[in-house]
């Protein structure tokens, strides 16, 4: 693994766990798959004109599309649908908590379903992990937190799951890499439009703060965060582009705590250091292997 990649990691791991941060601030104050639909919608077509003015096209190859449908539909509307839905109630910091175990869930459907051999340090690794998460759940429900919307962030990230395990890369050849990104985005906007127009009402508190997340959210994790992840991806592979992953947990809480104010206990600092040795123990067991 080079510099370049160590670097792209490092930066898509910390726009990736602020998306949580800015998120929080727009269902506050937004109706959330409208402002989600929205967000697609703009980052979407920002990627397409920017991919059509370095020369790329529409032309893409069967895999190509098959990203394109799978991760738009399982990413975009189904995982960050949930979860925006999800954070009306649940705080920024324990939503970034839940997203985290999307590695340890693809590690654990790749053993127990697919067969795919893991070391015994990998299997430890996926132990500390989950037990990681019932740490800091235990804590969080004694403390009150919401059980609806908690489930809603646990089935967004097992639909990214799905599109992980599905998909292992969306680009074979990095081509259209960026028409790939802006198709995607654009499929989770449509697919979240007609929930959004049947289930919500346009009701917006408008504020600096809530332009300023949308913006961000549209500009870094939206667009550069994903395009970045492809990038990654076809630079070094899936297996070990995801070891990155295991920052996730810690910026996430660190930026929520930071910007919100969010309420830390010490358990769930423990909670998400046994998580983060658990997802960085599992994917170099993979790496090893």
């Amino acid at each position: 693994m080079d510099l370049r990649a160590i670097v792209l990691g490092l930066v898509f791991a910390l726009i990736w766990s602020s998306a949580f941060t800015s998120a929080r601030i727009i269902v506050d104050a937004a109706p959330p798959l409208m402002a989600l639909s929205l967000r697609f919608f703009l980052s979407g077509l920002i990627g397409i004109g920017i991919a059509l003015a370095l020369g790329q096209s529409f032309r893409l190859s069967r895999r190509q599309w098959w990203a394109v449908l799978i991760f738009g539909i399982c990413q975009n509307a189904l995982y960050l649908g949930l979860m925006f839905v999800g954070m009306q109630t649940v705080e920024a910091s324990l939503a970034a908590i839940i997203a985290s175990v999307m590695p340890l869930l693809v590690a654990a459907a790749n053993w127990g379903l697919f067969r795919d051999r893991l070391p015994v340090t990998g299997v430890l690794g996926l132990i500390a992990g989950f037990a990681g998460v019932a740490i800091i759940m235990a804590d969080r429900f004694g403390g009150g937190a919401d059980l609806a919307g908690v489930v809603m962030c646990a089935l967004g990230v097992i639909a990214l799951t799905v599109a992980t395990l599905t998909v292992k890369s969306a680009s074979s050849d990095g081509a259209n890499l960026l028409m790939v990104v802006g198709l995607q985005l654009m499929v989770g906007s449509i697919a979240l439009l007609p929930p959004a127009l049947v289930l919500e009402t346009f009701v917006v508190d408008w504020s600096w703060e809530l332009l300023a997340a949308f913006t961000y959210t549209i500009l870094m994790p939206g667009l550069t965060a994903t395009f970045i992840w492809f990038k990654l991806v076809g630079r070094i592979g899936s297996t070990r582009a995801a070891t990155f992953h295991f920052l996730n947990p810690v910026f996430g809480v660190a930026i929520a705590a930071a910007l919100l104010g969010e309420r830390l206990s010490w358990w769930d600092v423990v909670g998400v250091l046994v998580i983060t040795v658990g997802i960085l123990t599992v994917q170099l067991s993979r790496l090893r292997r």
